[in-house]
């Protein structure tokens, strides 16, 4: 492997000569933000059990653990702040080489950092939603009910089901977001990927589709990934650490 000094200078050339950058982006981006990804041991996700959507329409106490994980979950994503990462991805927007940013993530710190033109693979943690009626709400609405003792919240106005707006396993993608996702990994000569083990599809099919059209790919994930050789550079260190030298290469 190249030395760390050699990789961020092929990174930084390949997005100045790049005419249109997409990034993509999985939990890995925001573990130095304090929030864990799926895989850490101890995290959240890793004492849990995963409850499938079609689990949570069908039972009961399916919906009153899955809860319980989320009621966990908003106490570690509340407090929660953009990381170097993010800000560097929010300044590539900025300076009109980031053309669109596609991420798996639902803690919305892309937004918080700046960036404005996201694609939210799976949705929001940030607003629940009625399965049945449609009506949404604030989470911090919804944790302050499981907080007074509520175990399976539902709706006020028609009693289905409350359900965060993220996509859980079992659930459709949201089709709008992924023909964008797809329009942008078709369109770009540069995706740069960070914090994803490329494991969960459709999703992870995206980094792929962008080399199938010619695009160069950057990958930044602590762990290999299953197309790890289709990659131009490949980085294992922190993403902060990373984006942080790429731009200061930039800038010079």
């Amino acid at each position: 492997m190249n030395s760390f000094e050699e990789r961020i200078n092929r990174a930084a050339a390949l997005i100045r000569g790049a005419q249109w950058v997409t990034a993509f982006t999985g939990a890995g981006i925001s573990t130095e933000s304090g929030i864990s990804d799926f895989r850490s041991k101890g995290g959240v996700w890793d004492r849990y059990r995963i409850v499938t959507y079609q689990e949570f329409i069908s039972s009961r106490r399916a919906r009153i653990e899955y809860w319980k994980m989320k009621k966990e979950l908003f106490t570690e994503m509340k407090d929660a702040r953009p990381n170097r990462a993010h800000a560097v991805l929010a300044e590539l927007e900025r300076a009109g080489k980031l053309k669109c940013l596609v991420t798996q993530n639902i803690d919305g710190l892309h937004q918080d950092a700046g960036s404005s033109n996201v694609i939210e693979l799976h949705g929001t943690n940030r607003k629940a939603v009625c399965l049945n009626c449609g009506k949404q709400w604030p989470i911090e609405d919804i944790q302050e009910r499981l907080e007074a003792g509520e175990t399976d919240p539902s709706c006020d106005e028609c009693r289905g089901f409350i359900k965060p707006a993220t996509v859980s396993f079992g659930q459709a993608m949201p089709e709008q977001e992924m023909i964008k996702a797809y329009d942008c990994a078709l369109r770009c000569d540069l995706l740069i990927m960070i914090g994803s083990s490329l494991q969960v599809e459709p999703a992870a099919s995206i980094p792929r589709e962008a080399h199938r059209t010619g695009a160069k790919l950057i990958y930044i994930n602590r762990t290999p990934t299953p197309t790890d050789h289709l990659a131009e550079v490949l980085f294992s260190e922190d993403a902060g650490d990373v984006m942080s030298a790429v731009l200061e290469r930039l800038r010079q």
